[in-house]
């Protein structure tokens, strides 16, 4: 049997998965958290030593389950524009700036002035969670902290030294965050000239990896540490949303992934045709597949919209939250009166604006927690709708869409979502796409595929099919062209509270 171990680092916490690549299934699974410091107004930062931490703990539990098989390889997905600043050997120097981190968001419209063909791969300018935006607010802002920073990079990169020694970037995160040129396989640094971050060529890990690809050998300190017996190779891997493509087998043109949790995440790839597409992040030539370009559209906040209401704001606790969710249920969401906007830190698609912010209209004193909290996942759903809605209008179909994440611990904001987009849901039942993903990456790099486009799907993830309801989707497309109108009309007036609430 050969086993290899997937490591999916997320906002919460780290999932670690064992995979027997011969029987092409998960056969052990667990997880360990680590925290998030909130800063007011729009900042959020967390320890990169936690996240080694937790996977020190995480591993040999995982392997244990399974009596400590020998494990031939070790893929890690993390969450992408988490941003490490450290020294040369590994050594953090400053808190990771979380991808939810809005900090950058003046520097993130300043990269929309850039004149340069690889700035089309993004639509025309960075999102405030990225790295090159927040490398340029560190450089600003904590200028001394940006030139003692040898390295600066993604939390996969920091993952993958820690494992193995070497500092290699992912074409997927190069491609999509660092306005690497996928189509030359280079750098541009007049582009990091044009934004005042030249010397960033020499922080950034400057070898950049495909998806599937050996980075190096486990380091032996790194083996005794996690408990692995040998040497197994390191494989590279990406962005966890981005990722789970693979295990959902939605690489291919018409086919989406949405991935619901504390963010939420549309991932689908178009064909290689130069077609101009807007309100997204790309499309990315050759980051996901070579063949074709990835589109990624998205909410920033999601699942934390529901979390900070129920748990922050009402004060509930697990059993609090259960009966909330069930009361909310029952409420028949076209009645209430109250439409929310679900901007709470800021817009990914379709308006790319870091500084929307969150709204609820139609407030009376007769509403309750539950008419609120169920106006709250209506925002949410009709956000991922929104994000299907603009595709579809420039000619992007979705023929076929896959649901996975912690939207599945949440009925009531699963059969919203699927409700408002309208199309059939293969929904996946098993544990998350993301470690299934870099399973499939590790049997590339162990040669039993030649491709990632060939191995996409090969190890299947339980899953069933939901069907929409027709009448609740009518109410929601109703409420969808009115969530649209919100948008517009009050966009003025949350940017300047965004802009009021960060003091300029």
């Amino acid at each position: 049997m050969t086993h290899v171990l997937s490591c999916d680092f997320g906002t919460g916490g780290v999932r670690v998965g064992l995979f027997d690549l011969d029987a092409g299934r998960l056969v052990a699974a667990g997880e360990a958290p680590y925290a998030t410091r909130h800063i007011p107004p729009d900042r959020a930062e967390q320890d990169p030593e936690e996240w080694w931490s937790a996977l020190l703990t995480c591993v040999p539990a995982v392997l244990a389950k399974a009596d400590n098989p020998e494990i031939a390889a070790v893929c890690v997905a993390t969450f992408s524009s988490t941003v490490v600043v450290c020294d040369r050997e590994g050594h953090p120097i400053h808190p990771a700036i979380l991808w939810m981190d809005a900090r950058a968001a003046q520097e993130a419209r300043e990269t929309e002035a850039a004149d340069h063909p690889v700035m089309e791969y993004c639509g025309g300018g960075d999102a405030a969670e990225w790295l090159v935006p927040k490398a340029m607010w560190l450089k600003r802002n904590a200028p001394d902290i940006y030139a003692r920073a040898e390295i600066i990079c993604e939390a996969l990169d920091f993952v993958n030294f820690r494992l193995c020694g070497a500092w290699a970037g992912s074409v997927m995160n190069a491609t999509c965050k660092w306005n690497w040129d996928s189509r030359t396989a280079a750098f541009v640094p007049e582009l990091y000239r044009q934004f005042g971050v030249a010397e960033l060529m020499e922080k950034l890990p400057n070898r950049i990896e495909p998806i599937g690809s050996v980075i190096g050998e486990m380091t032996a300190e790194a083996a005794r540490a996690l408990g692995i017996s040998g040497r197994p190779v390191v494989v590279q891997g990406g962005i966890d949303a981005h990722m789970g493509t693979f295990g959902a087998d939605t690489i291919t043109p018409g086919r989406m992934l949405l991935i619901g949790g504390t963010s939420n995440v549309h991932l689908t790839q178009v064909p290689d045709d130069g077609r101009a597409i807007t309100g997204v992040w790309g499309p990315y030539p050759g980051a996901l597949t070579p063949e074709l370009r990835m589109i990624e559209g998205g909410q920033v906040s999601a699942g934390s919209i529901l979390n900070w209401l129920a748990r922050d704001i009402f004060g509930l606790d697990e059993d609090g939250f259960a009966d909330l969710c069930r009361e909310s249920e029952a409420i028949d969401f076209s009645t209430t009166g109250l439409l929310a906007l679900d901007f709470w830190m800021g817009n990914r698609t379709p308006y790319r604006d870091a500084q929307l912010r969150g709204a609820m209209l139609g407030l009376s004193l007769s509403h309750d927690r539950a008419t609120i909290f169920r106006a709250c996942v209506t925002a949410v759903a009709l956000g991922a709708a929104n994000v299907v809605r603009d595709l579809e209008r420039q000619g992007v179909g979705i023929e076929h869409l896959v649901v996975a994440g912690g939207i599945l611990r949440n009925p009531m904001w699963l059969a919203a979502t699927v409700d408002a987009i309208g199309k059939p849901a293969r929904v996946v039942t098993g544990d998350n796409l993301s470690l299934y993903g870099a399973a499939i990456a590790s049997s590339v790099a162990l040669g039993r595929f030649a491709t990632m486009s060939e191995a996409a799907g090969s190890i299947p993830a339980p899953s069933e099919l939901r069907e929409p309801d027709a009448e609740r989707h009518a109410a929601y497309t109703r409420m969808l062209d009115e969530y649209r109108e919100a948008v517009d009309v009050l966009s003025p007036i949350l940017n300047r509270l965004a802009r009021q609430g960060a003091g300029t």
